[in-house]
């Protein structure tokens, strides 16, 4: 039987894989801690034995009919972002999927009232959201095999927790599978018009576009922290507000697995919270309690 061992809500900034002469520029000559939080995670989890696939559940990659997870045996390339290409060009990929992961999520499509496709096309395009957070915590394992699912922007707060569900079920039906998840997006989610956006590139959350979005990504943080998963779910209305990326979906998905309003496990944060262009930004890590996720 597979498990979760952990599970993380991540930033995957564009700033994060700049050259540090460039980072340091664009911050008033200070390190964004956006990097060093990833290089400490990096540390003192994903450095780790104890699992051996990541999923990642990407805030970029937005299906419209289905539920879409990676099935490759093996993704390989080179990665230029079509948003960014100036910051992300030929930025070269490798790491091992998990095919049988990946098909025995969908069989839970039914059981949970959803619709799950595993992919296995090696031309399927592949984003940020995945690739810069495995620049830091997956590169040089070559042993840990990394698969992502995509958001639906048809689906609700409803369906993505439903694909959580499907997830676990996944996992556990995987035997010996040890499953690290990673949320991979921002808190709120607006940017700073392009001619006002150059005099907000510090990392300073005093620059987070309005202090409402600040407030709300601040309270949602202390909430993590204090293991409130059911105070984040039941404020998802008013959270809207500050237009979360990809409306949340990444968090919901995760929380789907771990057992939405019922999981207690609290977070850990590394880093600061950081403002990127008018976003809130944070790194939260849950580690799995010792009686289990519970469902």
């Amino acid at each position: 039987m597979g498990e979760i061992v952990g599970a993380g809500l991540l930033a995957h900034v564009p700033t994060i894989v700049l050259p540090e002469a460039d980072r340091l520029e664009l911050n008033e000559g200070k390190e964004i801690t956006l990097v060093t939080g990833l290089r400490q995670l990096r540390e003192e989890v994903f450095g780790r034995e104890d699992y051996d696939t990541v999923v990642v559940l990407d805030s970029h990659w937005a299906t419209t009919v289905e539920f879409v997870v990676t099935a490759q045996s093996r993704r390989a390339g080179l990665f230029t972002s079509e948003e960014l290409p100036r910051g992300m060009c030929r930025m070269p990929y490798d790491f091992a999927g998990d095919p049988e992961l990946a098909e025995n999520i969908s069989q839970f499509a039914d059981k949970h009232g959803t619709w799950i496709t595993p992919i296995d096309d090696p031309y399927l395009p592949i984003y940020y959201a995945t690739i810069n957070l495995w620049k830091f915590l997956g590169e040089g394992l070559p042993d840990k095999r990394w698969i992502t699912v995509g958001v639906c922007q048809t689906g609700d707060t409803e369906d993505h927790l439903r694909l959580g569900r499907a997830l676990a079920d996944g996992i556990a039906a995987t035997p010996g599978r040890r499953v690290l998840l990673i949320a991979s997006g921002a808190l709120s989610h607006t940017f700073w018009p392009l001619r006002e956006l150059r005099d907000h590139e510090s990392s300073d959350p005093s620059h987070i576009f309005t202090p409402g979005a600040r407030a709300a990504d601040e309270e949602r943080i202390a909430w993590f922290k204090e293991g409130r998963h059911d105070r984040v779910l039941d404020t998802m209305d008013e959270f809207a507000a500050y237009k979360p990326e990809a409306k949340f979906f990444h968090y919901l998905m995760m929380a789907g697995a771990l057992g939405e309003r019922a999981c207690t496990a609290p977070a850990r944060q590394y880093g600061a919270y950081e403002n990127s262009v008018g976003t809130g930004q944070v790194h939260l890590w849950f580690d799995r309690p010792a009686d289990g996720w519970t469902r």
